[in-house]
């Protein structure tokens, strides 16, 4: 089967590749479509509905639509779905200019304003993975029309690191050097295989729900 993934990220499209195996797996700029969605919904939910119906009507084929970012218990659960855009805690939302700063500059102010907001007293102990704690956030959309669509949403729990220096790992893309896994022996998303990330990552256990619907609707 073929499906249309809407994103520009050649990573997202690897991670779908290794995880939806016999579906041919096709993003916009493969055949020249030019995609590029304002992506103005309030949660992740309303995000990937929006990018799946933006692909959906240039194409007219099945398409899945992600969005996902990092949320940090200490700043109330930000950058959320700004993680792509996130500039520091005076651009929260991205630079006005809608320039993106490095990724190596988007960890180093994360991990930076996370400290500042634990070190102001407040109360950390309702936190599920401690002081840190953070969790990956996936919402998926399998569109077949703007009439027939499955959403599946899931999580992937973490702690963020205390520094550059512990950032670690070469794998993955993103955040993934400074979130650190508790039952993963404390190792980085960017540490593990692709195979361990895709086990329990936010983004695999999303598409292997997305692939159970696709199953019982003989669609696979």
């Amino acid at each position: 089967m073929k499906i249309y993934l809407a994103t520009g990220n050649a990573g997202k499209k690897r991670e779908f590749e290794e995880i939806l195996r016999g579906c041919e797996i096709v993003i916009p700029s493969d055949e020249g479509i030019e995609f590029n969605p304002e992506e103005s919904g309030s949660t992740f939910y309303e995000n990937s509905m929006i990018k799946a119906l933006d692909l959906w009507k240039k194409v007219r084929a099945p398409v899945i639509a992600d969005d996902s970012g990092l949320c940090i218990d200490a700043l109330r659960g930000a950058p959320g779905i700004y993680s792509s855009r996130y500039a520091g805690p005076d651009f929260m939302r991205g630079r006005p200019d809608g320039k993106k700063i490095s990724q190596d500059e988007q960890n180093r102010l994360l991990i930076r304003q996370t400290s500042a907001a634990i070190d102001s007293g407040m109360d950390t102990s309702s936190f599920p993975n401690g002081a840190r704690s953070c969790r990956y956030v996936c919402s998926m959309a399998l569109l077949f029309s703007p009439d027939r669509f499955f959403i599946a949403q899931e999580t992937m729990e973490g702690a963020l690191v205390e520094s550059m220096e512990s950032a670690r790992g070469k794998g993955g893309f993103g955040y993934d050097p400074i979130v650190e896994i508790p039952y993963e022996g404390g190792r980085t998303v960017a540490e593990l295989s692709s195979e361990e990330k895709n086990s329990i990552s936010h983004r695999g256990k999303a598409t292997r729900a997305i692939i159970k619907i696709l199953n019982s609707y003989n669609l696979a």
